[in-house]
């Protein structure tokens, strides 16, 4: 039986593709809710990780939606499940998963994330 013999250089040049194929994939959305399209919004304002759970829901469901609407596949982009790390404008951040596109309350904030400002 004859066994098929690579370069060594060859295998680790695959799973390093692999590794940071893996790594791109899994980073999560990352939306700046200072940005000129974000600013102004109505429910995200005066946001901060402070406030009830309801009151971020609204808002990171309007950041959600303005951010589909914004994309070139809105009718896939942030599909259920989809996880989005929302930056408030006092610089707080969380990560919140988005669970009816449909929905108003579209999103829920994920236990543990939320992060104060640095500036704080």
């Amino acid at each position: 039986m004859k066994y098929k013999h690579t370069r060594p250089g060859a295998n680790l040049l695959v799973w390093g593709l692999v590794v940071v194929a893996y790594a791109a994939a899994a980073t999560a959305i990352v939306i700046e809710t200072r940005a000129p399209e974000y600013r102004d919004l109505t429910r995200v304002a005066h946001m901060t990780i402070h406030l009830p759970d309801d009151a971020r829901r609204l808002g990171a469901a309007q950041v959600a939606a303005i951010y589909r609407a914004r994309s070139g596949t809105p009718f896939s982009t942030l599909a259920p499940g989809s996880t989005i790390k929302v930056v408030w404008p006092d610089g707080s951040s969380e990560m919140v998963r988005v669970t009816d596109p449909s929905s108003p309350l579209g999103v829920v904030p994920v236990k543990g994330t939320q992060q104060a400002s640095p500036d704080r």
